[in-house]
């Protein structure tokens, strides 16, 4: 039986290799980083705008209308927790607003849930994926502004910003994570991969669902991220391992609050790191992921006031 201080030990061996890889490693090819001049963060106070209802929006990207679907409370008088949730590759909003069943989380009142549209059912999350790889298209910029509009509507808490994500919709929360951890309060992923550099300014949250048992994205590392980079897949742990040593938190061993075996994290605190291993589970969303993201955001703290 390896020793409780080995297992440490190559825990932390791996995390330095998987820092040394993702902040010095050169991105795939298509997968350039957002340009570091960043807009200013958003006001917390909305405009007198009409703040939209709950449907189908586009946002305005220099001439390219970017649809999203947005569900709210059917009543609200403050801004609220905003959750933006990205589909998985080859899918649609109303996908993965099936699929997850966050709507729930919009209807108790407690979160403004948006589904943006990646180009062609796709998002530029680094290494993957097709058409929004190919075409360069500048995601983080799309969630940037998609973000401060509806802050500026009154929607969303710009101090309180949630993201998730399927698959490929899951490696673009990664990534917004790592190039906006700032503007971030906590993300989730299910089934996604980290496949860009990433060198976040502050610690972030973070969930993620995976199952051993997953073709698309291997639990243990390996093929490639897409058709036309032969980059392979990092192993979940080390990912997870790259979170947590962000953090400087103590390893995923404590139980985590209402979910079931399998799901275990850094414990309390500002900053948590959680990892939720499916056995046996293939590439999906688990039947109780969206409850445990709500608890999740729901515990995690404010960010700081912007500094006037």
């Amino acid at each position: 039986m390896i020793s409780g201080m080995k297992i440490a030990a190559r825990a932390a061996a791996t995390a330095v290799i998987l820092i040394a890889s993702l902040v010095a490693h050169p991105l795939p090819a298509g997968a350039s980083p957002t340009a570091p001049a960043k807009p200013p963060a958003p006001s917390a106070t909305p405009s007198s705008a009409p703040s939209p209802a709950a449907g189908a929006h586009t946002i305005d990207m220099d001439g390219w209308k970017r649809p999203y679907l947005l569900r709210v409370p059917d009543r609200r008088t403050r801004p609220l927790p905003l959750i933006v949730a990205m589909h998985g590759g080859l899918n649609d909003p109303a996908y993965v607003e099936r699929q997850s069943g966050l709507n729930a989380l919009a209807a108790s009142g407690r979160f403004a849930v948006a589904y943006p549209e990646g180009l062609l059912g796709t998002w530029n999350a680094g290494g993957c994926c097709w058409f929004a790889r190919w075409f360069g298209v500048d995601d983080v910029a799309f969630l940037d502004r998609l973000i401060a509009t509806l802050v500026r509507q009154g929607v969303a808490d710009p101090r309180r910003v949630f993201l998730t994500g399927f698959s490929n919709g899951g490696g673009m929360a990664y990534r917004y994570a790592c190039e906006r951890a700032d503007r971030v309060a906590g993300i989730a992923v299910v089934s996604g991969a980290l496949a860009v550099g990433c060198a976040p300014r502050r610690a972030v949250s973070v969930l993620a669902f995976h199952g051993t048992w997953d073709p698309s994205v291997p639990y243990t590392g390996g093929g490639n991220m897409d058709a036309d980079v032969k980059v392979p897949f990092l192993p979940v742990q080390a990912v997870m391992e790259f979170w947590r040593w962000i953090g400087r938190l103590p390893a995923l061993t404590r139980p985590v609050r209402g979910a079931p075996d399998g799901c275990a994290g850094t414990g309390p605190g500002r900053v948590v790191v959680a990892l939720c291993t499916i056995e046996r589970g293939g590439h999906e969303w688990p039947s109780f992921a969206s409850a445990l993201m709500g608890a999740f955001f729901d515990s995690r703290p404010s960010l700081p006031r912007p500094r006037r």
